[in-house]
């Protein structure tokens, strides 16, 4: 996903899309913020569970994004760096669609150390993978892109994936929150056990339609 083929708008509007679908996901935890609140009859254990979910979240996006911010000053190997992340998304897509067990390690993080949870699930979920093609289409848009030299390119791309991540991660948390939220007050438990569906399947496929997307452009921009 190049800024050729990619506004910056389109690729901010992604950012912000993505961040909204890992929040309506109940895989990302906000029923563990619904649980917090009812077992504790307050609503500021549901706020304070949502804030750590918020802080492992964006941990993971960081840990996802940062790497691919130092690689990408090497602007000879930009479209090598471009395909393989595209690659390495359309690869977990698959992964994820063959192999719907969760890793057991997870099962091992109680859900109370919900900042470590959030992050670990996130990490396993490849949430962070799926920046990872936006965020470089976002660093090889105008004025990003050019000649600069590395040092300066270096710490503009590191601010652009931490602003990335902040702005993903609060599109998130804002729609995880408002589910929880109304879910505690309103709905009940029972909404979610009643009226919500598996997610496993549907989030592998937009894995791999992100990889699919982003590998194509690129493809497109080599030929």
């Amino acid at each position: 996903m190049s800024g050729a083929d990619w506004t910056p708008a389109g690729l901010w509007f992604a950012v912000v899309a993505s961040g909204l679908y890992h929040g309506l996901n109940p895989g990302m935890g906000w029923p563990l913020a619904v649980s917090a609140g009812l077992l504790e009859r307050s609503s500021r254990a549901l706020l304070l569970a949502l804030v750590y979910l918020t802080a492992g979240h964006l941990l993971a996006m960081l840990a996802a994004t940062l790497p691919f911010a130092l690689l990408s000053a090497l602007v000879a190997w930009q479209r090598s760096i471009q395909v393989g992340a595209s690659l390495l998304v359309l690869g977990f897509g698959l992964y994820l669609l063959v192999q719907r067990r969760h890793p057991r390690a997870l099962a091992r993080i109680p859900p109370t150390q919900l900042v470590l949870w959030s992050f670990a699930i996130a990490m396993a979920h490849g949430a962070g993978l799926m920046l990872v093609p936006i965020y470089l289409g976002l660093s090889s848009s105008p004025p990003m892109a050019g000649h600069h030299p590395s040092g300066a390119m270096i710490n503009a791309n590191l601010s652009l994936a931490v602003l990335v991540s902040v702005i993903h991660t609060l599109a998130m948390i804002g729609a995880g929150g408002l589910l929880a939220w109304l879910v505690y007050r309103y709905l009940g438990p029972k909404f979610v056990s009643q009226s919500w569906f598996n997610l496993d399947a549907i989030w592998a496929a937009s894995l791999i339609l992100v990889g699919a997307m982003s590998l194509a452009f690129n493809i497109v921009a080599i030929g």
